[in-house]
C-alpha cells in the first residue's frame, strides 16, 4: 500500500493508471475506519483495477460548535485495518493543501441540502459536495463507493455526478450494523456503555416502520408518531428529525406508496446519530 500525502503527485498517479488503462476506485474517508468503511474497500477490490482510499477529516462539513477538534482520528489503527486488503494507494491530503487560506469556491446542491440533515446543519453537504469534487478532480476514479447509513450524503453526490458531468460512477453499499442493529458510525466512539445500549432504539423505530410499511399502513403521520413514542420512551434520547420522503428527492410523503425513506437523527450524549431504511410498500 503506497501512501500518497501530495496532491499532485495522487494526481500524476492517477493520470499514469488511466494511460496504462487501469480503472480506479475511490472510497472516500475521514479516517477512524470501521467494517462499514472495509465493506466499500472489498467492494472497491472486486470493481476497480486500483483502489485509493482517502482519510481527510473535512472541517469544511463541520459548522460552528460542532465536533471537529474531537472527531476521532487513529491513523496507525487505520493502516492496520487497510493492511488486510488489497489498498493501492492511501490518500493523506493536509487540510492547508485541500483548504487554503484563499480557498472562495464551494459547491451548494440546492434543495436536497436544506431537508432533513440540513436543517441542523445548514452548511454541512456544502462542505461534503466541495470535498468530494476535489477528490474527484485529484484522483479522477472510474468508481466511488458510499456507505448508504449516510443515504442523503449518496443522494446529494450522485446529483453532482449527474448535474455537472463527472464520468464518475457512484456505488452505494449497505448500511453495516452492530449485534442489536446500530448502524456502525465512528462518531459511537462518543458513546458511554449506558448510552450505547440506549443507541439500539433508533434501529427499534426503523423496523417499527417497516413492519407498518409491509402491513400496508399508508398514512406516515401515523407511523411517525409511533415511531417518536417509541424513541421517547429511551432516556436521554434527543431527537433531530424522523422523515418518510422519497428516496430520490428526499421530499416528506403524504401517502405512503412503492419505495420509502425512512429517515432520521438523534443526540444521545456527545453523538449525533443518524441512521435510515428504505422500505418497499406493498
Amino acid at each position: 500500500m503506497r501512501t500518497i500525502k501530495d496532491i499532485p503527485e495522487m494526481h500524476s498517479y492517477s493520470i499514469k493508471a488511466k494511460r496504462r488503462g487501469k480503472s480506479i476506485g475511490l472510497v472516500p474517508t475521514m479516517g477512524y475506519l470501521h467494517e462499514g468503511h472495509l465493506s466499500l474497500v472489498e467492494a472497491a477490490r472486486k470493481k476497480a483495477d486500483l483502489v485509493v482510499v482517502s482519510i481527510f477529516v473535512n472541517p469544511a462539513q463541520f459548522g460552528p460548535g460542532e465536533d471537529f477538534s474531537r472527531y476521532p482520528r487513529d491513523l496507525n489503527h487505520d493502516k492496520k485495518l487497510l493492511s488486510n486488503f488489497e489498498v493501492d494507494v492511501l490518500f493523506l491530503p493536509g487540510a492547508p493543501e485541500m483548504f487554503s487560506g484563499e480557498h472562495r469556491s464551494y459547491l451548494e446542491i440546492e434543495a436536497l441540502s436544506k431537508k432533513m440533515c440540513g436543517r441542523s446543519r445548514p452548511t454541512h453537504f456544502r462542505g461534503v459536495a466541495t470535498v468530494v469534487a476535489k477528490l474527484f478532480n485529484i484522483v479522477a476514479p472510474d468508481y466511488a463507493f458510499f456507505g448508504e447509513k449516510d443515504f442523503q450524503q449518496l443522494v446529494i453526490i450522485k446529483r453532482m455526478v449527474k448535474d455537472l458531468n463527472f464520468p464518475s460512477q457512484i456505488i452505494g453499499l449497505p448500511t453495516v450494523r452492530e449485534f442489536d442493529g446500530l448502524a456502525l458510525s465512528s462518531r459511537n466512539k462518543y458513546l458511554k456503555p449506558k448510552e450505547r445500549k440506549t443507541a439500539a432504539v433508533l434501529y427499534q423505530a426503523l423496523s417499527l416502520a417497516k413492519k407498518e410499511i409491509e402491513k400496508g399502513e399508508k398514512n406516515p403521520q401515523k407511523i411517525l408518531a409511533r415511531m417518536r413514542s417509541l424513541i421517547s420512551a429511551a432516556p436521554g434520547v434527543r431527537l433531530d428529525y424522523i422523515v418518510i420522503a422519497h428516496p430520490e428527492t428526499l421530499e416528506e410523503l403524504k401517502k405512503i406508496r412503492g419505495k420509502v425513506l425512512v429517515a432520521l437523527a438523534a443526540y444521545l450524549g456527545k453523538a449525533r446519530l443518524i441512521d435510515n431504511m428504505v422500505i418497499e410498500a406493498k
